[in-house]
């Protein structure tokens, strides 16, 4: 069972609250789309997140109640992490101006699978049912995402893509979070995570102060929620739960981002994708559920 006292209470809770967070932020991205670039879109919103935590991070240092890590050992660790969330963001947003809220988060979901597949490499033999659910998840991201005419659209690839780069970032976090003051590591990756997008975004894309205080609330939502308060509960929720089970609750994303993708975007759930939602669903489930062995009572 994923509850099995009051710390992984409260951290399966942390974690599936970061789902939904989540799931609204893929209705707030899609919408932001309209205004801005996704490279600005993501510098304005994780430089946001990193002036949420700037506060809290002195609060927690004028009380001294523990003893912080030291920055020399949270920085290299958050900016892999930074790294990581920079790539996955990246996709994350060039698939939504191709695709939907609900298909984006429903495919980005799919690195509920990626993350015992990348622990193969670092020893963690992955069971039987991690296979069945990958084909399971295939066969709904093949619902969700191919025409008739035997074409993926070029947002669902992007989203794709961005799924690996989500996949190395919870194994990041699961590997070095237990030994890492959480708020740091918000903080740094936040930062980095900003200059990378400010950088690329510059470069690449127009800036257009009417669009971003058009986009303003939408930033708000994309900053201060989903990444300081939800990136933060995700490291916090992690220093307990396992990266199998907590995989699972942030997976729930994609559930929370079709639903508000409907509800808010009035995007349809035609039985095609409510199909597609359910095989891949399934599949994540039961790629973490079932490790494909008889269990015998003796």
């Amino acid at each position: 069972m994923l509850i099995r006292s009051e710390k992984s209470f409260q951290a399966s809770l942390l974690l599936l609250i970061t789902a939904v967070i989540w799931g609204g932020g893929f209705v707030a991205q899609r919408l932001a789309m309209q205004q801005l670039g996704p490279f600005l879109f993501n510098g304005f919103r994780f430089s946001l997140g990193a002036l949420t935590l700037a506060p809290v991070l002195l609060l927690r240092k004028r009380q001294a109640r523990t003893v912080p890590v030291a920055w020399q050992k949270t920085i290299p660790v958050g900016v892999t992490a930074g790294l990581f969330l920079f790539f996955g963001a990246t996709f994350q947003q060039l698939g939504l101006v191709y695709t939907t809220a609900g298909k984006a988060g429903f495919i980005t979901g799919l690195y509920v699978i990626i993350v015992p597949i990348l622990g193969m490499f670092w020893g963690d033999r992955a069971p039987l049912g991690t296979w069945v659910g990958a084909l399971l998840a295939v066969g709904g991201l093949y619902f969700l995402s191919v025409s008739p005419g035997f074409q993926i659209a070029p947002g669902d690839g992007y989203e794709l893509l961005g799924a690996f780069f989500w996949a190395g970032h919870v194994q990041w976090i699961a590997k070095y979070s237990p030994r890492m003051d959480p708020f740091q590591i918000s903080f740094v990756q936040a930062i980095f995570t900003s200059l990378l997008s400010f950088g690329t975004g510059f470069l690449l894309e127009t800036y257009d102060p009417a669009a971003l205080m058009s986009a303003f609330w939408l930033i708000v939502y994309g900053g201060v929620v989903s990444i300081g308060i939800a990136y933060t509960m995700q490291v916090i929720g992690q220093q307990v739960a396992k990266p199998t089970p907590a995989a699972i609750l942030l997976s729930m994303e994609s559930v929370f981002a079709a639903f508000l993708g409907w509800f808010f975007l009035r995007e349809a759930l035609t039985p095609r994708v409510l199909a597609g939602c359910g095989l891949m669903l399934a599949g994540m489930i039961l790629s973490q559920s079932w490790d494909g062995k008889a269990r015998h009572e003796g």
